[in-house]
């Protein structure tokens, strides 16, 4: 067979698909051209040229899992083989099936739209779409899934941002990019990164003529630790995708989790830059509010200070500001969480006074961050609450859990490595942060898998759709208090 044969055979499929997946999404009768967004200087604007400021939620925990959100340990792909062992290939697929025909209906576009927001960024696993065996040939069924989610917000005047949460080979170094090591292999390999560009195609081929769909957020959390390769790379998806969509709008996450921009030196036409504004007294070891975490005052002036800098590429540059996660974490200890919620008023008190757009994370978890969370007894909090405690007592969860019924184990482990290597400074977040990763958000995260699976061995086909039928809108309760502050009846 001679090369260019050769060559026909391995691009037609992709090219087959480019060209017939976008007649496949259909697009609401109230969807006209006019609700189509683009940026017009610093504002985004929709094509009337009225000015609108995307305010929302993140769907994190449904087509792209993790751990604290949906209730199981270490990484999605991880936790996915585990149950694929324990229950077969076909109570696999009925389960996961009925999980994501449930986690996102009318119900919940209905319930955001109720509350004065426009926006649903959809975070995605591009192991849901593309087989690592196979790599390059798109599952084009498993688009009905979000298919499914852009129709429902756009019946309900939502607007969606598809975001692309979890690369080939992981973006960054942690459990959120479907990680399983602490190496971000994606920017090693180049198979990697054309992988992602292909799937990036395919997206927007096919949603290219959808005016509901915002745009595309390229890279979650990027963390590259030469600080060299992201710009260049957002250059070929840029593009890449402007040759088959010159319209949808580009979100750009900056470097080191969405919140470094120094490396970026251009200026695109249609283009968001946005970062994540997460306050270091809102995460879970936060301390007083205002007051001192790690040794640094907080108050509403340094949070506000630490977003200016987060922002300056795009203040200096007269370009939108989208902040594309943020949000604290919950304690259930009432004084503690009312700091919380203090912390949060501050922001949207900051980001209202520069009329940027948000989206907060989280719509939906298990009770630690999120608007939602699961009611005790559905079936699959009775099934999964005993595990949770032991979970969360060994500290395997990195966003929800401390190491406080553990440090007799990380202590020494700190110690030995402040004494032998008081250089060692690993990428991204320190000595500290590193051993953290290791010991409890892999190591043990990843011991406590077949724990997590082997509490759904031997359960019946009506078991396993009872179980999915869990994580449905009726099954949850609502933060009424978070829910007050983000719609602007508490100030």
């Amino acid at each position: 067979m001679n090369t260019s044969k050769l060559l026909l055979l391995f691009i037609s499929p992709a090219c087959l698909l480019l060209s017939s997946c976008s007649e496949k999404i259909k697009i609401p009768a109230d969807s006209a051209s006019a609700k189509r967004l683009h940026v017009s200087g610093d504002k985004i604007v929709n094509q009337k040229g009225d000015t609108v400021t995307l305010r929302g939620f993140g769907l994190g925990g449904m087509l792209h899992m993790e751990n604290f959100i949906d209730g199981y340990p270490a990484n999605e792909e991880a936790m996915r083989e585990g149950l694929r062992k324990v229950l077969g290939e076909k109570k696999y697929n009925l389960y996961f099936d009925n999980f994501l025909k449930n986690y996102f209906t009318d119900s919940d576009a209905v319930y955001i739209h109720s509350l004065g927001l426009n926006l649903v960024r959809i975070p995605i696993n591009y192991h849901l779409f593309e087989d690592d065996m196979n790599p390059g040939v798109i599952k084009d069924s498993a688009f009905a899934y979000l298919d499914s989610v852009i129709e429902i917000c756009a019946r309900n005047q939502v607007y969606t941002i598809i975001d692309l949460h979890a690369l080939p080979g992981a973006q960054n170094q942690h459990w959120h990019s479907d990680n399983p090591t602490h190496v971000a292999s994606f920017w090693l390999h180049k198979e990697f990164q054309d992988r992602a560009l292909h799937l990036w195609e395919v997206i927007a081929a096919r949603y290219k003529n959808n005016s509901w769909v915002a745009g595309y957020d390229l890279i979650n959390e990027p963390a590259e630790p030469t600080g060299e390769k992201l710009f260049p790379y957002y250059k070929r998806l840029h593009d890449a995708i402007r040759k088959i969509d010159p319209t949808h709008i580009l979100f750009l996450e900056g470097d080191r989790y969405a919140t470094e921009f120094q490396k970026f030196n251009e200026i695109w036409d249609n283009v968001v830059y946005t970062n994540h504004d997460y306050a270091t007294p809102g995460f879970i070891f936060g301390e007083d509010y205002p007051g001192n975490t790690r040794n640094r005052y907080y108050n509403r002036d340094t949070l506000e200070k630490d977003f200016l800098e987060k922002s300056a590429f795009m203040f200096s540059h007269h370009v939108p500001v989208w902040v594309g996660e943020f949000g604290p974490v919950y304690t259930g200890n009432p004084v503690k969480d009312e700091m919380r919620y203090q912390v949060l008023k501050d922001q949207l008190a900051y980001y209202d006074k520069y009329k940027v757009s948000w989206c907060i994370w989280l719509y939906k978890d298990m009770g630690l961050q999120a608007i939602m969370h699961q009611k005790e007894n559905t079936p699959y909090m009775k099934l999964v609450s005993a595990f949770l405690s032991r979970k969360d007592s060994l500290g395997a969860d990195a966003w929800g859990s401390t190491d406080k019924n553990i440090r007799q184990v990380v202590a020494p482990l700190e110690e030995m490595f402040t004494k032998a290597f008081p250089g060692y400074d690993p990428y991204p977040r320190g000595q500290q942060r590193e051993i953290g990763l290791l010991v409890r958000h892999i190591l043990i995260a990843e011991a406590l898998v077949p724990e997590y699976c082997n509490l759904f061995k031997d359960l019946s086909e009506e078991q396993v759709i009872s179980l999915a039928q869990s994580f449905h809108f009726k099954n949850y309760v609502k933060r009424t208090r978070l829910e007050n502050i983000l719609t602007g009846k508490e100030k």
